[in-house]
């Protein structure tokens, strides 16, 4: 079972743009994968397309991104067509992104993504719907997972990433519902008489009852 902070997998896999070995596909970028059930279906069908609309912002915060369904390359590539279709690309243009083929689900059962109460046509469980963020540092560390009934936010994918950027070069947390740019949380670890080094924009403390002042708040810090 993976855990957060842990060394992803060096997959080697199967794909739409040949074989691929993770860790060296990844190289010094942030990665984004993700799971579907099955190709030539509904919701993994409008997913993709988001993600093909998406790419300029992947792309923005140095991400990489590379899917996998329990089909076949062949499947995949055919599937591909549709995809660029609902997207509103051309269907000859390349498809952007490698797919994972996982007929036998060998790479969803070693990363924990089978959705046991959804299966194929042979009584085979399905993959859910699994969203892994991996660091250039090759670290897992985000992990969404979603029935396969229920189609993904990647607006919210993409906050998420912005959020662990942020919080790899400044000592702040995101709070709830937090957005690029909206005020941040200061780190408990950082001391009273560090606040003005560590945030020379200032720092506002929310009164509370409990009279303990750890609810500081700062302003987004820049790039």
């Amino acid at each position: 079972m993976l855990l957060l902070g842990d060394v992803f997998p060096n997959l080697s896999v199967n794909t739409t743009d040949g074989k691929i070995d993770f860790h060296e596909w990844l190289g010094e970028s942030w990665g984004i994968l993700f799971s579907h059930p099955s190709d030539f279906t509904p919701v993994c069908t409008t997913e993709l397309a988001r993600v093909l609309n998406l790419l300029p912002e992947f792309t923005k915060r140095n991400v990489k991104v590379i899917g996998l369904s329990c089909n076949s390359v062949d499947s995949h590539s055919e599937w591909c067509k549709d995809i660029k279709t609902y997207a509103g690309y051309n269907e000859d243009e390349k498809f952007p992104f490698p797919i994972i083929e996982d007929q036998t689900r060998s790479v969803a059962m070693q990363l924990g993504m089978i959705d046991k109460d959804e299966k194929d046509s042979s009584g085979i469980p399905l993959t859910a719907r699994v969203v892994f963020i991996i660091d250039p540092n090759k670290k897992f560390r985000l992990s969404l997972l979603y029935p396969a009934t229920t189609g993904r936010n990647f607006d919210e994918i993409l906050r998420v990433v912005d959020s662990l950027q942020l919080t790899d070069r400044a000592k702040v947390a995101t709070p709830v519902d937090w957005k690029m740019g909206d005020d941040c949380m200061v780190l408990p670890t950082v001391p009273e008489d560090q606040l003005q080094k560590v945030f020379p924009q200032g720092v506002t403390v929310v009164p509370l009852p409990s009279g303990k002042n750890y609810l500081r708040k700062t302003s987004c810090p820049k790039p």
